[in-house]
């Protein structure tokens, strides 16, 4: 029987700019009139998307690179599009997601040992949405190189294998020894390995193509590899939801003339912090991330605390890095409060883990900035909904959290979710926290919170910015990948 045309993306490292590469592609074929797919059998980040269980109609985790892959491809998301992900909770060990739902924790050597076992659900999710696709492109996880990890790997070379679906592998020029890591690559593959890379791109280039042709060729000479494209930096990527918190050590500098500063503590668990994205899109809002040991900036109007996977983890960190006393002044002076999700959770006057969810620490005290109480529930809410302002406009979002929220603050909801009131507001007005995720991407929401602060919002709407920007990645790569081949190469399974 023949099988669907597929082509996998592996990098030579970390952040190499596969996501985005996967992104771009799925949309290049998307508007030739492929029904394309997108795949990544493992994945770690918090940065998590709802997704759809197709057989329930109900709805699970993926990452999020995987949700902003299938809006590339035009479609929606489901759970088989990401069947493992690991959501770090500690420094050794995360939360499982198998197809969407929690299934467990496991520090990191105990993993190594169960992942063997997660194969099947890899290779049965593959094929479910191979069934109903005519091209499938799977991102790998970290780098194929990493062969102190083969032994059952899932995310590289033992899918690919097993799947027997050809691999492009992906070097990051930008940031040096691009040759060494590609040719040191083939250098240290098992043979078997080795035979599935059909071919290598040159990714993040900068100026003239043309100086790098003898490394091209150095590195085919080597590897016996062909080249199928060097693409260039892509400016359009940083308008594009970032998958994990890699993205965050690499900090811009401040924005000079920005009307709005927004102040953001760098949780060490933070999550779904794509959720400033629409933030950082405005021209007159600088958004800044505040690194552990730095105070959060007397400028800032705003401070903003985002999402987390351990919320009584991270309330200790903050008291640690004494962003409680510099939340307390700002408030006291006049400033605004937001706190999403674990955020919100976070601003109300005590947390309580009676399960021991997120470890031994069963109550911790809160920031006080709101009148609630949050106590941790063992089972996750995950949904899309229908969602509100209390005024009736509609708004965007999805809702991913442990923990049931209430108290007297709560008679001034954020939102309505499927009806029901979430969120809280302070009498003041000026502190609010809700659970809903994407609340910043409404436009007409975002425009009217910004209106508070003497600001006008940008003319172009948030997704039609990352739309666009899609459609932009997409050109380039048809400009500079030998796409006709790839597809080739994909379609040489059939």
């Amino acid at each position: 029987m023949p099988r669907t045309p597929a082509i996998m993306l592996q990098g030579t490292g970390s952040d190499v700019g596969k996501t985005v590469l996967v992104a771009g592609l799925c949309r290049l074929f998307a508007r030739r009139g492929l029904k394309v797919r997108p795949f990544k059998p493992q994945n770690m980040s918090n940065n998590a998307a709802v997704a759809l269980i197709p057989e329930t109609g109900g709805f699970g985790e993926i990452g999020r690179g995987q949700w902003l892959q299938a809006l590339a491809c035009g479609t929606a998301p489901t759970v088989d599009m990401n069947p493992v992900l690991l959501k770090p909770q500690s420094e050794t060990g995360s939360q499982i997601v198998l197809r969407g739902r929690v299934a467990g924790e496991a520090k990191g050597r105990d993993y190594q040992r169960l992942k063997a076992g997660f194969l099947d659900t890899v290779l049965d999710s593959f094929a479910r949405l191979s069934a109903d696709a005519d091209l499938v492109i799977v991102e790998g996880a970290g780098s194929p190189a990493e062969i102190n990890l083969r032994a059952n790997d899932i995310a590289n070379m033992g899918f690919a294998t097993a799947a027997d679906v050809p691999v492009i592998l992906v070097g990051d020029i930008d940031r040096g020894g691009v040759i060494a890591s590609l040719v040191g690559t083939h250098a240290i593959l098992p043979e078997t390995d080795r035979r599935q890379i059909a071919g290598y791109l040159i990714n993040k280039f900068r100026g003239d193509v043309s100086l790098f042709d003898d490394g091209l060729a150095a590195i085919t000479d080597f590897t016996g590899w062909p080249s199928l494209g060097v693409v260039p930096h892509l400016a359009a990527a940083a308008k594009l939801p970032a998958e994990d918190s890699v993205a965050l050590e690499r900090l811009s500098a401040p924005g000079a003339g920005r009307k709005l500063t927004v102040a953001v503590p760098l949780l060490g668990r933070i999550a779904n912090f794509d959720d400033l994205d629409p933030l950082k899109a405005e021209p007159d809002v600088e958004v800044v991330f505040v690194r552990p040991g730095d105070r959060l900036p007397d400028h800032a109007a705003l401070v903003l605390i985002p999402g987390s996977k351990s919320t009584i983890g991270d309330l200790a960190a903050c008291r640690a890095n004494g962003w409680d006393r510099d939340l307390a002044a700002h408030h006291a002076r006049g400033g605004h409060v937001v706190g999403l999700c674990g955020g919100y959770q976070m601003l109300g006057r005590v947390v309580r883990d009676p399960h021991g969810i997120e470890g031994p620490v069963h109550e911790a005290e809160g920031l006080g900035l709101l009148d609630v109480e949050t106590v941790m529930e063992p089972e996750k809410t995950v949904r899309e909904a229908r969602v509100t302002a209390p005024d009736g406009a509609p708004l965007d979002g999805y809702e991913i959290h442990l923990g049931r929220t209430a108290g007297p603050d709560c008679a001034r909801p954020v939102c309505l979710i499927d009806g029901a009131p979430d969120g809280a507001t302070s009498p003041d007005g000026r502190v609010f926290g809700t659970y809903l995720h994407g609340l910043f991407g409404a436009d007409g929401w975002r425009r009217s919170f910004l209106a508070r602060f003497g600001l006008d919002a940008a003319d172009t709407g948030y997704r039609a910015g990352v739309e666009a920007a899609l459609d932009a990645i997409a050109d380039e790569l048809e400009r500079v990948i030998a796409v006709d081949r790839l597809l080739a190469l994909a379609r040489n399974r059939e």
